[in-house]
């Protein structure tokens, strides 16, 4: 039991730590692992943070899986999210029980055109992840569409991962009345 305890706290310090370093371009190594001791960010339990060495082991660890650089300048450490980093925060953040999707429809279709090639597979397939734990379908092979506000969400991967053409988001009330029907018994609408 113990052994669990201490994965779910590793596992908890790690997601404060990406959570915190995707609110900022870097963040001080030694300000960050202060905070988490001290307990001053917010969605970590005291708890699970029992000594500077488990957060020093999950900073080791993020960083040798790529999801976080450290950069020194004048004699510090700082840490910044790599774009790998910010793919798995993205995950987390929609893995996340408490994340409110929306329950009713606005009147507006997101719909994502989403068209890398070969070369880009790793980036592909982590986003049709995230499309579809946001709740988006697939229509067509790389049209996919929703009624929930993700947009804002996916404009912010977009220019994380410096697409341009190869992932387009239209959000439009505008449809014509067949697809507009497909659509509502896709998702359960009433007409």
């Amino acid at each position: 039991m113990k052994k669990i305890a201490e994965k779910v706290g590793k596992a908890k310090i790690s997601k404060e730590i990406l959570k915190t370093l995707s609110d900022k371009p870097a963040y001080s190594v030694l300000g960050l692992k202060n905070e988490l001791l001290e307990g001053l960010l917010t969605n970590i339990d005291t708890r699970a943070v029992k000594s500077e060495y488990a957060i020093s082991r999950a900073f080791k660890n993020l960083a040798g899986s790529g999801y976080i650089e450290v950069i020194q300048s004048d004699n510090k450490d700082y840490a910044r999210l790599t774009k790998e980093g910010k793919q798995k925060n993205y995950s987390l953040i929609l893995d996340n029980e408490n994340v409110l999707v929306p329950t009713s429809w606005d009147g507006l279709w997101r719909i994502v055109i989403l068209d890398l090639p070969e070369t880009r597979k790793n980036e592909r397939e982590a986003l049709r992840y995230l499309l579809k734990k946001a709740g988006f379908v697939c229509i067509k092979n790389s049209v996919w569409v929703t009624p929930y506000a993700y947009e804002h969400l996916f404009m912010n991967i977009k220019k994380d991962l410096n697409l341009t053409t190869e992932f387009i988001i239209f959000v439009t009330a505008n449809l014509d009345p067949e697809t507009q029907t497909e659509f509502f018994d896709i998702f359960g609408f009433g007409k």
